[in-house]
């Protein structure tokens, strides 16, 4: 068995819940942002050291769209 990453978080939103109320941009701005067309567009694999704000940014979803793993 091997050992998790200890050293990246993964981020996944489900397109097909995400309505672009952007309440995750403020939680963690550099891994969320909406574009010119109001999409939501994230990085998908983020340092470990940021995962309270990428959490946060999770918990405040009004769709609950995100995953953190």
């Amino acid at each position: 068995m091997t050992a998790p990453d200890t050293t990246a978080v993964t981020v996944y939103v489900d397109r097909s819940k995400c309505q672009g109320y952007g309440q995750c941009c403020f939680e963690a701005d550099d891994v969320f942002h909406l574009d010119e067309d109001g999409k939501l567009v994230y990085v998908a694999e983020s340092d470990v050291g940021r995962r309270k704000d990428i959490e946060n940014a999770a918990d405040v979803c009004p769709m609950q769209a995100i995953t953190v793993s």
